[in-house]
């Protein structure tokens, strides 16, 4: 479902809108706000189920990290989790736009024929990635005041 489709102008988005604003007529607030987190996912994962828990793991792992950077007011200690936050974000992206690439060239300087992975790019790993890596780093910088999981999930 694209953002300029039929499904998406005609059903998805007046179905969650009126959704969303019922309950937050009914002050239905964590309610509402979990709905928009269901529909969020629902249409990240129309394209290809497959990549859901990609998203997901990778939101809980940085939520943890965020947090625990939040909490930990050792310095030395902070430094060496953001590290480890923002290598693990790139890990992850670097998997999934290179490793292919990292294969041909392997194959052509060993002159080997290793199969390549032909990894589809999961929609937008590149935009929550580095979304999550910037509040990695606010959250060290300690410029982030809220870590509720549900906001969190609206946010990436």
């Amino acid at each position: 479902m694209l953002f300029n489709s039929f499904e998406f102008l005609f059903c998805f988005l007046p179905l969650t809108f009126l959704i969303y604003f019922f309950l937050l007529s009914r002050r239905l607030v964590l309610v509402a706000k979990g709905f928009l987190v269901f529909a969020s996912l629902f249409f990240y994962s129309w394209w290809n189920i497959i990549y859901l828990p990609i998203i997901l793991l990778s939101i809980l792992f940085n939520y943890v990290i965020a947090n625990s950077l939040n909490t930990t007011n050792v310095q030395r200690k902070n430094k060496g989790l953001l590290i480890f936050g923002i290598v693990s974000n790139i890990a992850l992206l670097a998997y999934f736009k290179y490793v292919d690439f990292f294969i041909v060239n392997v194959n052509y300087i060993l002159d080997s024929n290793v199969q390549l992975l032909q990894l589809v790019l999961p929609l937008a790993i590149s935009f929550f990635t580095f979304q999550q890596i910037a509040f990695l780093v606010d959250s060290y910088r300690k410029e982030t005041k809220e870590y509720d999981f549900i906001n969190y999930l609206l946010f990436v």
